[in-house]
């Protein structure tokens, strides 16, 4: 999901970087002093989980974790999401530093939406039910937003979206798994990380 540089226009990237600044500082304002370190594990495995790629076809996917994120931090997932993007950009040029705001806002409405998906089920289904909600749901709104900002800043990539949404939709089904096995293992060995 990240956008790399010359790719969006000018009122696409300022938008982009209004809105992550507002949720990186809502994030920081949400985050306890104890918290610090478990909100930098979540983004150094983060960080981590896009060097973790699938080919499909001509293109490939990798990992984002969002619905993790989002369901075990939170707010504090968008200042988590913006190191871990900001470091890939720096380190490996995943994305870039004037998309990183764009990457920020769509990756970190990915990663609250999974966290809100997660929650908004409350009792009623399984908290495995509900897990895999989060990892699926973080996806699907991500490519969403990632689709909305290539429409809004060139007619020339409206062509691809379907091929975007298309490699999505398997990453959708990873992810969600992946999100039950790991909330699985958090329910069992730490819960209290879910209490937040």
């Amino acid at each position: 999901m990240h956008i790399s540089e010359g790719v969006l226009s000018v009122p696409v990237l300022t938008i982009g970087w209004v809105a992550a600044a507002g949720g990186v500082a809502w994030g920081l304002r949400k985050l306890s002093p104890e918290k610090i370190p478990h909100v930098a594990l979540i983004a150094a495995v983060l960080f981590l989980a896009a060097l973790v790629r699938f080919p499909i076809g001509p293109a490939s996917i990798h990992l984002t974790l969002l619905g993790l994120a989002g369901v075990l931090l939170g707010w504090p997932a968008v200042p988590a999401l913006f190191i871990a993007l900001m470091l890939q950009a720096v380190l490996f040029q995943f994305g870039g530093l004037v998309s990183l705001g764009a990457n920020t806002t769509i990756m970190g409405a990915a990663a609250l939406s999974g966290g809100l998906a997660f929650r908004l089920f409350g009792t009623r289904l399984s908290i495995m039910l509900r897990a895999f909600a989060a990892g699926f749901a973080a996806v699907v709104v991500g490519t969403i937003l990632l689709c909305a900002a290539l429409w809004f800043s060139s007619a020339d990539f409206r062509g691809a979206l379907p091929l975007i949404v298309a490699t999505q939709l398997p990453l959708a089904l990873i992810e969600g798994v992946l999100t039950t096995l790991i909330v699985g293992f958090v329910v069992r060995s730490m819960p209290r990380l879910l209490a937040s």
